[in-house]
């Protein structure tokens, strides 16, 4: 939402048919909520998004019975959830109804899935030639690992992600959260918003694919491109917060943040008044 003389929902009218589940596609259509969008999130008969058993802790519902794992409620809020049978007849008749007044879809079957039930991005954008459908997997829909699963322990791994997280003389360090379906997720938000806007000249949707690999090795930003500049792979590096200190202003009583190496701090000569116990001198200004 914008905010200013009048409150602004940035997606009003825009309609999102989210097939996917667990947390990279999910995040992806809870920001379009987020933003205004009415997002119809559809689950299995009788068990639902994977994620609604991922507990404890669970929320319970004042107007339900059920009880609801945190992790699903952290990744779709804004939602309007509808159980349909992919593998019946009437559930994918369901879907193509759905698809066919939906301007945005998102699933991260397995590569063929889709197609084998019948609404792949082909089938879907010969009735809806303005439909934009986001595909997210672990390795994208072509390429040799296109048919392997891809989770985000996996990803972090193999992205590189863990082998510069953690202490230099421990092994190599899964990050607290799963960063790279959250990174896909915001990925895949962003190559929609695209789309949509580039609808407007075109009139057409697109296909778009995004594979967690894909999204991970991007994300290490400076890590990698210091790779590829020097042809050194980044190692894990000893962290030491002790090389920090919090330093008031002299005059104006402002903080500033200061790294007491030297080399790296744009006000060594200040630097140097802070002594080891984290004091400061103020005599030495």
């Amino acid at each position: 939402m914008l905010f200013g003389a009048t409150m602004t929902v940035c997606l009003a009218g825009i309609r999102v048919l989210d097939l996917s589940r667990i947390l990279a596609g999910p995040w992806a259509t809870q920001l379009l909520a987020d933003l205004g969008a009415e997002v119809i999130k559809i689950e299995r008969p009788g068990k639902g998004d994977d994620t609604r058993g991922w507990g404890p802790p669970f929320v319970s519902s004042a107007h339900e019975a059920d009880l609801f794992s945190a992790y699903y409620l952290a990744a779709n809020r804004g939602k309007k959830s509808v159980a349909v049978d992919l593998s019946a007849q009437e559930g994918r008749e369901i879907i193509e109804s759905l698809a066919c007044s939906c301007d945005i879809l998102v699933e991260n079957f397995s590569v063929g899935v889709a197609k084998r039930l019948g609404f792949d991005y082909e089938t879907l954008s010969e009735i809806n030639p303005r439909l934009i459908y986001c595909s997210i997997t672990g390795f994208g829909q072509t390429g040799p690992h296109k048919d392997k699963p891809g989770y985000d322990l996996l990803i972090q791994a193999m992205g590189g992600l863990m082998s510069i997280t953690g202490s230099p003389e421990g092994e190599p360090t899964k990050v607290g959260v799963a960063v790279a379906d959250l990174l896909t997720g915001l990925y895949a938000t962003a190559a929609m918003l695209a789309a949509l806007n580039e609808r407007h000249s075109s009139g057409l949707g697109q296909h778009i694919d995004l594979a967690l690999l894909d999204v991970q090795i991007a994300a290490l930003a400076n890590q990698g491109m210091n790779f590829l500049a020097t042809g050194k792979a980044p190692a894990r590096k000893r962290q030491c917060p002790s090389q920090y200190r919090a330093l008031p202003g002299i005059r104006d009583q402002r903080w500033t943040r200061c790294y007491r190496g030297g080399q790296r701090c744009p006000v060594r000569a200040f630097c140097g008044c802070a002594r080891p116990s984290g004091t400061f001198d103020r005599s030495s200004i």
